[in-house]
C-alpha cells in the first residue's frame, strides 16, 4: 500500500479503535473493549508505516 493510504487506513481504524473502546467502555463489555484496544493499536502501526515509507522515500529522492 502507498503511504497515503497506509495512513489513511491507519487513522480510520484508530478511530474505530476508540469509538469500539468507548462503546465497551460504557457498556461494561471487556471483550469489545479489548476489540477496539487491537484495532487502535494495528491503526497507529499502519500510521507509522506509512510515515516510514514517506521518510525511505524522500531521502531516496534526495540522493
Amino acid at each position: 500500500m502507498s503511504e497515503l493510504g497506509d495512513r489513511i487506513k491507519g487513522a480510520v481504524d484508530e478511530t474505530v479503535g476508540k469509538a469500539k473502546r468507548a462503546i465497551g467502555d460504557a457498556m461494561d463489555r471487556p471483550d469489545i473493549r479489548a476489540e477496539g484496544d487491537a484495532q487502535e493499536a494495528k491503526g497507529d502501526l499502519e500510521t507509522t508505516a506509512g510515515k516510514a515509507k514517506g521518510a525511505v522515500k524522500g531521502a531516496v529522492d534526495k540522493v
